[in-house]
């Protein structure tokens, strides 16, 4: 089935693009610098670049230039990056797509594969404050297929990519455990290793008619606010049939969720006001789930039920 992330929010920027952003001009075309299209205006980290087209043959393999190299800490697979972009194509003048002005930075997890495999790569091992170029070959960014009309089919892309900031993402919350007393709710795994956490429904047991959101391990960090993205690691299940329809634990993975783009109710509104280093039970009634439609093996009117780890803040 489609992920759950892709399910809650809106659908990444780097795996669903649109156009926008400004033209460059004719005069930057045939400007080249260390085997990839030069940078013509906004060199500085921070500044909103311009690119100029690229001339001759574009490379096969990934190709990763270091504009400015910053002081922070290397990421590392797993870290949640919060980068500003500008993406081209190759033969193209302008772009594609930025988050450069937009006031806020795109988060994306290294090596998640959230995004595409050229990302990933190229990002994974470079420090915090850095500025890269990246041209990164068809086969690893969105091959044969393309995405909408700005990136047309084996396209070779190039971006722009500052790394504003990085943030190491624990294994597994680890507040203090709360007593699970009410046996009309499923009970929740209390291990901090990481691995899969177990969700337990009862059985005979009525779910529900409202949302519940209760401490399984209260941590001690902020409190989570409607406005923040938060970095979730997740066991769900339906309450009918006891059984897991997605687990980042089965993954090793976290998923980043801007809360103000949560589409379903319940979850966002689980979450907001507890604490960041927590695990939470959320059991979502239909209402404030999928209500009536349907989301693949998902059935229509389910109840939802989650183990949820908010593991950070961004």
């Amino acid at each position: 089935m489609r992920r759950l992330a892709g399910l809650l929010v809106v659908p990444l920027l780097l795996l669903s693009t649109a156009a926008c952003g400004d033209s460059g001009s004719d005069s930057d075309s045939a400007q080249m610098k260390n085997g990839a299209p030069a940078i013509t205006k906004g060199a500085k980290f921070g500044e909103t670049p311009t690119l100029s087209k690229g001339t001759g043959t574009p490379p096969k393999e990934l190709k990763v230039v270091t504009i400015s190299e910053g002081d922070g800490p290397a990421l590392k697979k797993g870290d949640v990056a919060q980068v500003n972009y500008l993406g081209q194509v190759w033969d193209g003048k302008e772009p594609f797509d930025q988050s450069f002005g937009k006031g806020k930075p795109f988060d994306v997890t290294i090596g998640a594969g959230q995004v595409i495999k050229g990302w990933d790569q190229g990002l994974e091992g470079k420090k915090v404050g850095s500025r890269l170029e990246l041209v990164i070959p068809p086969d690893l960014g969105y091959g044969e297929q393309g995405s909408g009309e700005k990136i047309k089919a084996n396209a070779t892309l190039v971006f722009v990519v500052d790394i504003v900031k990085g943030t190491a993402i624990p294994a597994s919350a680890q507040g203090k455990a709360v007593p699970q007393e009410d046996k009309n709710l499923p009970t929740v795994g209390t291990n901090t290793d990481g691995k899969e956490v177990s969700v337990a429904v009862p059985k005979d047991a009525t779910p529900p008619a409202k949302l519940v959101s209760n401490y399984v391990l209260e941590g001690d960090g902020a409190v989570v606010k409607d406005t923040d993205s938060v970095v979730v690691k997740f066991n769900g299940k339906t309450w009918k049939d006891d059984k897991t329809f997605e687990s980042t634990y089965s993954t090793g993975q976290s998923v980043t969720w801007p809360l103000a783009e949560l589409s379903v109710k319940g979850l966002k509104e689980g979450i907001v006001g507890k604490k960041a280093g927590s695990r939470i039970l959320l059991v979502i009634p239909p209402d404030q789930g999928f209500g009536d439609k349907e989301q693949g093996t998902i059935p229509a009117n389910s109840t939802l039920v989650f183990s949820l780890d908010v593991v950070a803040v961004m």
